[in-house]
C-alpha cells in the first residue's frame, strides 16, 4: 500500500460507494485532521455515510492508489469511472 496512513485508518466514504459498488469520483484529503474522504458524488444524505477501514477501500476500489501522494487539504474528482483524475486545493 502506497499511502503514508496503516491500512486500518479510518475513511469516510457512503453506503453507495460500500455496498452497492458504486464507483469512487472525489476524494479529499482534509487539511484539519488528515482524514480521507471517498465519495460517489451522488448523495449528501448524512445516513448514507459510513466509514472504512483504508485497506479495504483499497481492495474494492484499487484506483484511488493513484491518489495516494494527495497533499492535505487537496481534492481530486473525475467525471465518471473511466476518466482521469483532475487535482485542486480544495476550495476554503
Amino acid at each position: 500500500m502506497s499511502f503514508n496512513d496503516p491500512e486500518h485508518t479510518m475513511a469516510f466514504t457512503t453506503r453507495r460507494v460500500t455496498e452497492q459498488n458504486y464507483p469512487v469520483l472525489v476524494v479529499s484529503h482534509d487539511a484539519e485532521d488528515g482524514a480521507w474522504q471517498f465519495l460517489c458524488g451522488t448523495t449528501n444524505d448524512p445516513k448514507e455515510g459510513v466509514t472504512e477501514a483504508l485497506g479495504s477501500m483499497l481492495e474494492r476500489h484499487p484506483e484511488i492508489e493513484e491518489l495516494a501522494d494527495l497533499p492535505l487539504g487537496w481534492i481530486a474528482w473525475r467525471e465518471d469511472e473511466t476518466s482521469a483524475w483532475i487535482r485542486e486545493p480544495r476550495p476554503g
